[in-house]
């Protein structure tokens, strides 16, 4: 059990919320992630990457978007409540050395996991430019804890709200033409954001790195629900990864992997918005008629 210790609404429906998890704490590294489970016997296991850590307080900081019944019931908790599960650190740290110039591209929520590799790499004594991007300026996050590591922050937002009224992919280009050009690129966010970051810096030649957030189960390569083609090989996500060359990753498959329940998702949506109950309620109520199961009897 992990008590959670403090919690911040960040945007709408994105959340960072601080709990006890001292081993956790004194462990991970950059680039790592956890797996949650708010309910062990019917909960979804719920990959989460680690924002930040904090071994005096022995607590981390996870930052996550409340989309489903488990991140919205995640989302629901205040502090003082316990978390059933938390295990990890999990997955392989980003390597972390002194590159050069070193450019950061975080979009949306993957702003969050960007940030201790952010961190990390300004450590390791490298040049870092930090781009965030977001649809509009109420969704851009962490603003100013990039601002306090990044010696360049460049803000785009799809609508011109905020920052510069761009795609990542127009400063991250400019950067690459640029004399000198960057010795590294790492990209999170949105999978098609990350695919076109890496045929962004591949004329060019710059070495990328994508962490991929694929669909995950168990976090210990048992179940095989993580897996993508990298260099022409299968790879797991949660024990191989999840960071990989963005330049040998088939961004396709992996695209149509992560569809292959969007009739599902978007049936439910339907029936949520048709519905007079509560949400979360419904979703998790149609979950548990697909499994053969009897109502949820959750709160709203």
């Amino acid at each position: 059990m992990n008590k959670i210790i403090a919690k911040e609404r960040l945007s709408q429906e994105v959340f960072r919320i601080e709990l006890e998890a001292p081993h956790i704490a004194r462990e991970r590294k950059a680039g790592q992630f956890v797996i949650v489970q708010t309910d062990v016997d019917f909960g979804e296991r719920i990959p989460l990457t680690i924002a930040d850590a904090d071994t005096a307080k022995g607590s981390i900081t996870l930052i996550f978007q409340a989309v489903g019944v488990s991140t919205h019931r995640l989302a629901e908790l205040e502090p003082g409540a316990y978390i059933e599960a938390v295990l990890g650190p999990l997955g392989n740290p980003t390597h972390i050395e002194n590159y050069g110039h070193a450019v950061c591209v975080g979009g949306g929520i993957g702003v969050a996991p960007m940030h201790p590799i952010a961190q990390a790499l300004k450590a390791a004594g490298n040049k870092l430019t930090v781009i965030i991007g977001a649809r509009n300026k109420e969704l851009v996050i962490l603003e100013k804890e990039m601002r306090a590591i990044a010696d360049e922050l460049i803000i785009v937002t799809d609508d011109g709200s905020y920052g510069r009224k761009a795609l990542v992919t127009e400063p991250l280009k400019e950067l690459c033409e640029a004399e000198p050009k960057p010795d590294l690129a790492v990209t999170i966010g949105p999978p098609i954001m990350m695919k076109f970051c890496a045929e962004t810096t591949r004329p060019y030649k710059v070495k990328t790195f994508a962490s991929l957030n694929t669909i995950m189960i168990d976090g210990t390569g048992m179940c095989g629900g993580c897996r993508v083609t990298v260099g022409g090989k299968t790879r797991f996500v949660c024990v191989d990864g999840p960071e990989f060359d963005a330049h040998e990753v088939d961004w396709n498959g992996m695209l149509l992997r992560l569809g292959a329940y969007k009739p599902l998702e978007d049936a439910a949506h339907k029936e949520l918005h048709e519905s007079g109950q509560c949400r979360l309620d419904a979703l998790a109520d149609a979950v548990m008629a697909k499994a053969g199961l009897g109502k949820s009897g959750g709160a709203s």
